[in-house]
């Protein structure tokens, strides 16, 4: 069975950007596509993709990338 994820640690690019201090959502895709450690997302809605928080974060954090892991 799949590990359930709590709703309030779903996030999309824009919640990223603003948690991390990036000034553009657009880093968040550039990562995705420049560094295949980049956490997968967990699911892709219309509205796009949707990732879960802790994992960004973990990753963030493990490589230096973005002004904090606030959230």
């Amino acid at each position: 069975m799949a590990d359930l994820v709590d709703p309030a640690n779903l996030v999309g690019s824009k919640e990223i950007a603003d948690r991390l201090g990036l000034s553009h959502t657009e880093s968040v895709h550039t990562w995705r596509r420049r560094y295949p450690d980049f956490p997968q997302p967990i699911a892709e809605l219309q509205v796009g993709l949707i990732w879960n928080w802790p994992e960004v974060a973990s990753w963030a954090e493990a490589t230096g990338r973005g002004a904090g892991t606030q959230g």
